[in-house]
């Protein structure tokens, strides 16, 4: 039985962001990568772009294991060339992108609903499939370099608490299925001072004495 090989370095670590204008990912792949073609041409010609390498953002729909590998799909969000989402309503609906098997395996409980990815993909054409009841083509992509997004801190909550949960950063050098947790450390609450405080309440035999000695 073939062994799967479980440490590949294609996953991009949060490192890189820390590097002023540095891209998400290789910096020769993302000068290689298409980000402009819409998906549209992509399912009336796939000939013509098939086994090109496009640039893609998106937002994480579903993640699964399958025969082939780890397929994902995502709405499609616009990336800049640093492969930062663009402030932009516009996307070109949903694709799928597949990381083969005997390259890496990418946890869904990692990679799940509502996270952020960049990847480079080589286009491999389209696959049908349903949203709901729809009938729907997706443009397919096999996965070359991945990014996967920090979650986002919570501001719905009091200023002074974020968000409790860990971290899943993406994957660093070793074990594909090994992630580095960071706990989001929740600011210090200050009491408020002495002056702020409302005198205590003064007692009956109090305010008898207080009532004689006048």
């Amino acid at each position: 039985m073939k062994m799967m090989r479980l440490s590949v370095p294609l996953i991009v670590t949060a490192s890189m962001m820390f590097v002023s204008c540095a891209p998400v990912l290789d910096r020769n792949i993302m000068d290689e990568g298409m980000r402009e073609v819409s998906f549209t041409a992509l399912r009336e010609l796939p000939g013509q772009y098939q086994g090109k390498l496009f640039i893609l953002g998106g937002v994480i729909v579903r993640a699964k294991f399958t025969e082939e590998g780890t397929r994902i799909e995502a709405m499609h969000v616009p990336v800049d060339q640093y492969g930062e989402f663009e402030d932009s309503d516009r996307s070109e609906g949903r694709f799928m992108a597949m990381m083969p098997k005997d390259v890496m395996m990418l946890d869904p409980l990692v990679y799940k609903k509502g996270r952020r990815i960049t990847l480079a993909g080589e286009f491999i054409g389209t696959r049908s499939g349903r949203i709901d009841e729809m009938e729907y083509t997706y443009p397919l992509f096999r996965i070359k370099q991945i990014y996967l997004w920090p979650h986002k801190k919570r501001y719905d909550q009091p200023p002074y608490y974020y968000d409790p949960w860990f971290y899943p950063y993406p994957y660093y050098y070793g074990h594909p299925w090994w992630y580095y947790p960071q706990r989001q450390t929740p600011a210090p609450v200050h009491p408020p001072g002495p002056h702020s405080l409302p005198p205590p309440p003064r007692r009956e035999h109090e305010r008898e004495r207080e009532h004689d000695q006048k």
